[in-house]
């Protein structure tokens, strides 16, 4: 995470204990994240929070989804929710 600055740090952060706090199965939105991270200007910090969780998916640390299916957030438009990876069992 050395190449990582600040912002991204605590963003990543941020979604990893939110989902923490959830249920097994549960999501977050990422918005919850910059909300965290930054209360009054989350909005400026939301294409941070979205790149924190594309970071945090390709590591296979969380599945970002929309519509309940996994999408790549780099291409996905409009709302997308970010959940625990799904683990295989064997």
């Amino acid at each position: 995470m050395d190449d990582l600055d600040d912002l991204d740090a605590r963003l990543e952060s941020a979604i990893e204990q939110l989902l923490a706090a959830r249920r097994e199965g549960a999501s977050v939105c990422p918005s919850e994240a910059a909300r965290v991270v930054d209360p009054a200007g989350w909005r400026a910090v939301m294409p941070a929070a979205r790149a924190a969780a594309g970071r945090l998916a390709a590591a296979g640390r969380v599945e970002v989804t929309q519509g309940g299916r996994v999408v790549d957030v780099a291409t996905a438009r409009g709302p997308v929710r970010v959940r625990r990876a799904v683990r295989d069992p064997s």
